[in-house]
């Protein structure tokens, strides 16, 4: 475990969660989807493994970075991605062992809590809803299906504009991957970093996370339930 000097987490009654790789393991999901997606638009196959790098960065952000697509191709890419997941992508989802149960003492405790994710809206709603977890979140807020709000610092932004009179610095984020640090940090917002999804303690780090945690015991603790 490694916190900031000074984090205290009695300070923060407003806690935002990232979806993919914090609340659910969507590994087979969104690697299949993916692989759908590279072969009807590029003829590429790739191995599975090699697609969870994709889990956590927006869609568009994966496509360009990683495979080289251009914008029309981000539009096809995304075009294939969607037709798999909106038929099973979105169900291929595990809900990590031990995260509902801190749910359910946050909200006992009186904290409001949030998703926070670049996924879309419609489908991040779906796999809360799947879980039956919508019972624990004030709302789910994510990407458009525009292509529009798709940066986690601008999903963040979304959340606190609906916070009227919060100050950031009250507000804590909760994720797995550099995305959802920076996105944080570029808002003033306080992050807790966990490496029990897709990124790993040097991504983190390296991002400037105000804490790491490495398993559901651990963030429990720092959480104080």
């Amino acid at each position: 475990m490694c916190i900031e000097k000074g984090f205290k987490m009695k300070n923060y009654d407003i806690i935002l969660f990232d979806l993919d790789g914090t609340l659910t393991d969507p590994k087979e999901g969104i690697t299949k989807a993916f692989a759908y997606a590279l072969k009807e638009t590029k003829q590429l196959e790739v191995p599975l493994e090699e697609l969870t790098k994709c889990i956590g960065p927006p869609l568009k952000t994966s496509f360009m970075t990683f495979f080289d697509y251009t914008e029309e191709e981000c539009e096809a890419g995304i075009r294939g991605y969607r037709t798999y997941f909106e038929d099973k992508g979105w169900h291929q989802n595990i809900l990590f062992d031990g995260i509902e149960e801190i749910l359910k003492k946050l909200k006992a405790n009186g904290k409001t809590l949030f998703v926070a994710t670049s996924k879309a809206t419609v489908y991040a709603e779906k796999i809360v809803a799947h879980f039956g977890l919508m019972p624990y979140f004030t709302a789910v807020v994510g990407s458009n299906m525009d292509g529009t709000r798709t940066h986690k610092d601008e999903v963040i932004q979304e959340v606190l504009n609906r916070l009227e009179g919060i100050k950031p610095e009250d507000v804590l984020m909760i994720g797995d991957r550099e995305h959802d640090v920076l996105g944080a940090k570029k808002l003033g917002v306080p992050v807790i970093g966990v490496t029990f999804g897709y990124g790993s303690r040097e991504e983190l780090e390296k991002a400037g996370a105000t804490a790491i945690v490495e398993s559901m015991s651990e963030l429990s603790e720092v959480l104080g339930v």
